[in-house]
């Protein structure tokens, strides 16, 4: 038996296995769970290993290269066409394997762990400032309930959140204050601008 191409699609657990041989005809189909990948992997002669652009797929890339692996990573969206019946592991393992032997199908590069870091960062402060978004927001409309309005913005958001240092205020009844300064105390506005501090944005 001749393994030539895998498709190997990659779950929390159990990961499944598709092997072809260089004709195209399946020759393993087995499951494997996650301790067992890297030992699987490293007792097989040198082979193509195709895997779905998912959450893992560059890590586990990057493990199976070190074994002498070539490994191939695909959009989902571009695997998809090739899944022959009920969508499962099996399929979508079986599926993986044809399409990347496809002459058309685009591959995403594996991505090094520093990029990958960088990444997160990204996505991370993206999220950050989401959230800052809705805190603004939020904390706007509360004060505007007791008639305290100030213009969009962090700047003119903070003229209001000074009031809740004001305790003998009384255009801010006690119970609103204690609300809104648990509000403003899980605010993100200080770990957002660490975060454009350290990307130079």
């Amino acid at each position: 038996m001749t393994i030539t191409t895998i498709g190997l699609d990659l779950a929390k657990n159990v990961f499944q296995v598709h092997g072809a041989d260089a004709e195209g005809r399946p020759v393993l189909q087995r499951q494997l769970r996650r301790s067992e990948v890297r030992r699987f992997f490293a007792n097989l002669a040198p082979c193509l290993i195709g895997m779905e652009a998912c959450g893992g797929a560059h890590f586990w890339a990057r493990e199976l290269q070190t074994l002498g692996h070539e490994v191939r990573l695909m959009p989902p969206q571009y695997v998809r066409p090739y899944v022959k019946r009920n969508k499962n592991d099996s399929a979508d393992a079986a599926a993986i394997c044809e399409a990347m032997t496809r002459p058309t199908m685009r591959f995403v590069p594996v991505k090094s762990p520093e990029q990958q870091a960088l990444l997160a960062l990204h996505r991370m402060r993206e999220l950050l400032v989401r959230q800052r978004s809705m805190l603004i927001s939020a904390v706007r409309a509360h004060f505007a309930e007791s008639g305290l309005v100030a213009g969009q913005g962090v700047r003119n958001v903070s003229r209001l959140v000074a009031i809740l240092d004001e305790a003998g205020d009384p255009r801010l009844p006690d119970l609103a204050r204690e609300a809104l300064s648990a509000l403003v105390a899980n605010s993100a506005i200080s770990r957002i601008a660490f975060m454009r501090s350290n990307t130079g944005s």
